[in-house]
């Protein structure tokens, strides 16, 4: 499979005439002579293992040869997942839940940040989300969850979506981002803090700008297939089908009493928009256009049964045993208490008893005493 031979925009060099789009004049033809020089062509050929996991780029050989140290990019090869190989070199805190069981899994603070550094306003650079891996118990229907999302950069909100049922035992919550999360600023206002400072406008509907955190690059991130948003973007690119929402939508389904995620799909696309330079003749032709690159799937399927069995079994056992401690110490209640009133009742019945009998020794006593002192006077 990575050993596929696809062909692809070439996202160094599109980066590269997009950005250069409002720059002097006589930086674009240096930057056409340049590619000229370097046979450098909008489309490559590559592997997809090459594509995903990093190429030798002529652009970038000749950034990290003449940038200045503190401008350089932090790496050496250009790949959609490059440096991202299942490890990684963030610091993450987050609250545990002691003082605060609300807070529970909330991060705190981000490589030492408590608010990211990208966005307009502290409101869109906030935090206070997870990881997506685990939420705050007992979570309602009614409740927004936010998931920070290291390739958007932001906070994603989740609203409840519908109930779901996993292997039978085990009833979660199923959460999707709201339909306009990535809307336009007509559409949903409150996106107005991220977009770009100095830009003439923000991300069309349906469409994320990450290039404040992503070095500038024109990247423009969607759900795949341009699901919820407009449909002209289809029109504008042959091949690709129309969006299935069981197919490409985002969902995370959580244990609504234990906050665990059962099961996941975050689902995202790759979007290069690329623009128009006419004094580059090598993109001269190009409309303004924004390009799917791919899409991809990151999450879980299924837990293990031992650990779906673990959950079911701390989901419902510990309140029938809590209900069994209930009607055992109510029935253990109700015995002692038989148990007193029936000595009560018995020591009251012997109390009667006794007196009567005394009464009746008494009575007996002066009657024998009487007839005795009738006989000793005769």
């Amino acid at each position: 499979m990575e050993d596929d031979v696809v062909i692809v925009p070439n996202i160094p060099m599109l980066s590269a005439t997009s950005q250069s789009k409002h720059a002097a004049r006589f930086l674009r033809l240096a930057m056409a002579s340049i590619m000229d020089i370097l046979k450098i062509k909008p489309f490559v050929q590559v592997s997809v293992g090459q594509l995903l996991w990093g190429y030798e780029d002529p652009l970038l050989k000749l950034a990290k040869d003449v940038v200045p140290k503190e401008q350089k990019l932090p790496y050496e090869e250009f790949g959609l997942m490059y440096g991202k190989n299942g490890t990684s070199t963030d610091r993450i805190t987050i609250f545990t839940g002691v003082n605060d069981i609300t807070q529970y899994g909330i991060i705190d603070k981000y490589n030492g940040r408590s608010y990211l550094p990208h966005w307009l306003n502290d409101d869109c650079n906030r935090l206070n989300g997870t990881d997506g891996s685990i939420f705050p118990p007992h979570i309602e229907k009614n409740r927004i969850l936010f998931v920070y999302d290291k390739d958007l950069c932001r906070l994603l909100p989740l609203v409840f979506d519908e109930e779901v049922h996993i292997k039978e035992s085990i009833v979660g919550y199923r959460f999707t981002p709201p339909e306009n999360v990535f809307s336009d600023v007509e559409r949903n206002p409150e996106n107005m803090c991220f977009c770009p400072a100095g830009q003439p406008s923000c991300s069309p509907n349906g469409l994320f700008n990450v290039s404040l955190c992503q070095y500038d690059s024109p990247i423009m991130l969607s759900f795949p297939h341009f699901y919820l948003g407009d449909e002209s973007f289809l029109s504008e690119v042959e091949g690709i089908s129309p969006p299935d929402k069981e197919k490409h939508k985002f969902f995370i389904d959580v244990h609504p009493t234990m906050g665990t995620t059962l099961r996941a799909r975050a689902r995202i696309q790759i979007n290069l928009a690329v623009s128009q330079v006419f004094d580059i003749k090598q993109v001269a032709n190009f409309p303004d256009i924004v390009f799917p690159i791919l899409w991809f799937e990151e999450g879980i399927d299924e837990l293990p049964d031992e650990i779906t069995d673990l959950m079911s079994f701390a989901a419902t056992v510990p309140p029938k045993i809590r209900l069994g401690i209930i009607i055992g110490l109510f029935s253990l209640g109700a015995f002692l208490f038989s148990l007193a009133l029936f000595c009560l009742i018995r020591s009251s019945n012997r109390q009667s008893t006794l007196h009567l009998e005394g009464s009746n020794y008494l009575a007996t006593a002066q009657f024998d005493l009487t007839k005795k002192k009738a006989k000793d006077s005769k």
